[in-house]
């Protein structure tokens, strides 16, 4: 909440927003702002359409396929040129915003990560932003961040409210009470002509227009038109004018005034609203106008829910696991139905299990977890045994019938939605509400449908995350649990499993003690990210450490090892790099089998990838020959050996990333090199979720202890 007088009081970040929406001509301006935890982020200040038209966009957790979230992860502008390209790279956001248009999303960040900045033009705009545009975007976020951060310094953070501030593009709202002359001039043109602002309200009406609409002024100025009037609730009416407030483009559309007149409407809009000429079907149209869209027959209800409805829909089919399914509903479902309290709840050996919450305490939770399918403490059990919702829209009705629940949860309104998918119980979701709720039977209707693909995600998710467990678990038995202890040598290592997929790989790492004065280290990469991968990776491991141990050369230990590998044919490769460290003589000999060189630090030199000729990967060429490096183990030196999921990038050289890896180890305290390690792995290439996992071993020689 901002504080009267604060740098970044909303007026203030307001006035810079709508200046950036003028200077670009952009036509919609949005502030987000990150939450607290850094996972979502939530409109903040808005300009250029009603709140309602965003609502679908009030939350967009930063893991989203959507512009403004990733912006925030790659940290750059992101720009789409149309809704063509929209509908390419972002499907889910495209789905819920039909409309002709351009945007742009660009980071604010300054003393810390703030948020992200939002602009959309009407699809007239170049296929390209130009400098000036960029220039205007640029210092915007840079004089957003300068507020953001000074009102940091004398009080806490900004964090944006429950409901975002609309904020008009217009300095001085224009009077909606015309002018005489004005007004005559409107009389005298043929048809009807009327005026709407931008929530879509009637805000001016001539006797035409009241004619042909079939009501008097009175009763239509301040209404929408498809409340005040039942021939025009139909969502594509409703559509074409949320299609002229975002694209600020002409639209027309034709509707029939019961029984049988038909009549055409004509949109203009701007940024302080829309102007509307009505005239009868068949007669002449004014020029210019933009020829209708062909719509299809719908059922009557409101745009923006159905808009709604398929992106949450869209959003369910992405979530991978149980987190993921809880946040959606609590992120986005809540908030869409006004809900401010959730529990979610599957069925686990007779009993409800609360997978997930929100907006309840610690107390109320562990009175209701772990509940019987047949309690008759809520009405949850009930909902699942017969598949019907249930909707309680104030304490005396769910007193009347479970007089215990309304009394342990302290809420005032609640939806019971059974989870069921081919007649299987699932769980089961419940939304409450802080005060009375009246359900209306097309949000019940939406809520039950929603319960349906919220079962259907749920019962993915809690499949994936039992295979990722069991991943997880033999990635882990596969792994060195810690390593060992040698006198002369400081060692650190880090795995980092993949976040997209199983979260499984075939990354490894591996240090041998060779009696009191000799180690063996060993990296490898096996090919694929499955339970065939770790499988072979365990075979590797084994087959390194078992050659090792017998005091095989290291060119030995990757020929013998590719000899198994060939024999057993698996159908996969491996890449591997070994070192021999004799700390006893100060030598150290490598030997590599197709795999990244390592890093060479050295005090008081540069840090460069070391040059270690390599020979085939593993597992493809019988009999082949791995030639050995020999280098001086002086004290102080330090080799870094990865795998190519810290530097491999899309698009990007691999030479060249490895370069950039070396420059950060260079720039880096080597000190600790726990912390070492830990700062190699921020390095490696973020932005969208990664999908090769990293292992890192890290040596460094030093004097042996007396």
């Amino acid at each position: 909440m901002t504080r009267p007088g604060d740098p970044a009081d909303t007026d203030v970040v307001g006035t810079a927003l709508v200046e950036t929406v003028r200077r670009t001509g952009a036509a919609v301006g949005a502030l987000y702002l990150l939450a607290p935890d850094e996972q979502v982020l939530c409109l903040d200040v808005l300009c250029g359409v009603p709140a309602g038209i965003a609502a679908p966009w009030r939350r967009v957790p930063v893991t989203a396929p959507a512009p403004i979230a990733e912006s925030v992860r790659q940290e750059r502008l992101v720009w789409v040129a149309s809704h063509e390209e929209l509908a390419r790279a972002y499907p889910r956001t495209a789905m819920a915003l039909p409309y002709p248009l351009a945007l742009a999303a660009a980071p604010v960040t300054g003393d810390r990560r703030w948020g992200a900045l939002l602009l959309m033009w009407p699809a007239t705009h170049p296929a390209h932003m130009t400098r000036r545009e960029q220039g205007h975007v640029a210092m915007t976020c840079r004089r957003l961040a300068r507020l953001l951060d000074l009102a940091a310094e004398s009080g806490p953070p900004r964090t944006c409210a429950d409901r975002p501030r609309v904020l008009a593009l217009e300095t001085a709202q224009r009077d909606t009470r015309p002018p005489l002359a004005a007004a005559d001039f409107a009389e005298r043109l043929p048809g009807g002509s009327c005026a709407l602002d931008l929530e879509g309200r009637f805000s001016f009406l001539t006797s035409g227009g009241a004619e042909l609409l079939g009501r008097s002024p009175s009763r239509l100025l301040g209404t929408l038109p498809w409340q005040s009037l039942p021939w025009l609730d139909d969502p594509v009416y409703e559509d074409r004018y949320r299609a002229a407030v975002i694209s600020r483009r002409p639209v027309s559309f034709t509707a029939c005034r019961p029984p049988d007149r038909w009549m055409e409407f004509h949109l203009y809009p701007d940024a302080s609203g829309i102007s509307v000429r009505i005239v009868p079907a068949g007669e002449q149209p004014p020029p210019a106008l933009a020829p209708p869209r062909p719509t299809a027959p719908a059922t009557p209800a409101r745009a923006g829910q159905l808009y709604q409805l398929m992106h949450l829909a869209a959003a369910l089919t992405e979530v991978v696991g149980v987190q993921d399914v809880v946040d959606l509903i609590a992120d986005q479902i809540m908030p869409a139905f006004g809900a401010r309290s959730l529990v979610l709840s599957v069925a686990e050996a007779g009993r409800l299990k609360i997978m997930g919450h929100r907006g309840y305490p610690a107390v109320v939770i562990e009175q209701l977890d772990g509940l019987p399918l047949d309690t008759t403490f809520t009405p949850a059990g009930h909902a699942l045994a017969t598949g019907i919702p249930s909707f309680f829209a104030e304490p005396s009705e769910m007193s009347r019938i479970y007089p215990d629940a309304p009394r342990v949860s302290g809420k005032q309104a609640w939806a019971f939605l059974p989870l069921i998918i081919s007649g299987r119980p699932v769980g089961c979701c419940v939304l409450t509400y802080d005060r009375s709720h009246a359900f209306s039977a097309e949000e019940r209707a939406v809520m039950t449908s929603l319960a349906g693909l919220i079962a259907q995600a749920l019962d993915r998710a809690r499949l994936y995350d039992a295979k990722q467990r069991l991943a997880h678990g033999l990635q882990q038995a596969l792994l060195p649990h810690s390593l060992p202890r040698i006198d002369g040598l400081d060692v650190a290592a880090r795995y980092a499993p993949a976040t997209h997929g199983m979260d499984i790989g075939g990354d490894f790492y591996d240090l041998i003690p060779l009696g009191d004065t000799a180690a063996a280290a060993v990296i490898g990469d096996v090919q694929g990210h499955n339970v065939e991968a770790a499988a072979l990776m365990g075979q590797v491991r084994t087959a390194v450490h078992a050659h090792a141990s017998l005091g095989a050369h290291p060119d030995q230990v990757l020929s013998r090892t590719n000899q198994l590998l060939t024999d057993l044919d698996p159908g996969l490769f491996t890449s591997c790099l070994y070192a021999h460290l004799d700390l006893g003589r100060g030598r150290v000999r490598l030997a590599n089998a197709g795999h990244p060189p390592p890093l060479l630090r050295q005090p008081g030199r540069r840090t460069r990838p070391l040059p270690v000729p390599a020979g085939p990967v593993l597992g493809i060429v019988p009999g082949a020959i791995y030639p050995v490096t020999d280098l001086p183990l002086t004290d102080g030196l330090t080799l870094a050996f990865y795998t190519d999921g810290l530097v491999e990038e899309p698009g990007v050289d691999l030479d060249v990333s490895i370069d950039r890896l070396a420059r950060h180890f260079e720039q880096s305290d080597d000190e600790d090199l726990d912390l070492l390690a830990d700062s190699l792995l921020r390095h490696a290439p973020t932005g969208r979720p990664r999908t090769d996992d990293i292992a890192l071993l890290l040596l460094r020689s030093r004097a042996a202890r007396e």
